[in-house]
């Protein structure tokens, strides 16, 4: 049926990714908050070479970052535990931050 169409919240993101370290380490201690919010990582690209960019701000790495909506997207993002990892270990990891996109994608049922 129509009506019965599921859809997560999805953002794509870019990153420039000064410190793979501390990159990795952030995305370590954050993996297990942000499955309590119902959220995950898609698909994930480290890029050699940007061909067209809406931006000045360079990127090096790609992603796609899932949740159940957009509520629970803004509750992992003001999550005071997310917030501090961020801190710690993304703010001086991470030069550049772009989003690209976000959008309601749809869900097969089958999934």
């Amino acid at each position: 049926m129509a009506g019965d169409l599921r859809t997560r919240f999805v953002y794509v993101m870019g990153l420039q990714v000064a410190d793979d370290a501390s990159y990795q380490r952030y995305r370590a201690e954050t993996a297990p908050i942000l499955r309590s919010y119902g959220g995950g990582f898609g698909y994930d690209f480290a890029v050699a070479r940007v061909l067209a960019s809406k931006t000045s701000q360079p990127i090096n790495r790609v992603f796609t970052l899932g949740f159940p909506d957009r509520a629970s997207a803004d509750r992992f993002f003001a999550d005071p535990t997310y917030l501090a990892a961020r801190r710690t270990w993304f703010e001086p990891a991470v030069t550049a931050v772009t989003m690209i996109a976000s959008f309601d994608e749809p869900v097969p049922a089958a999934e």
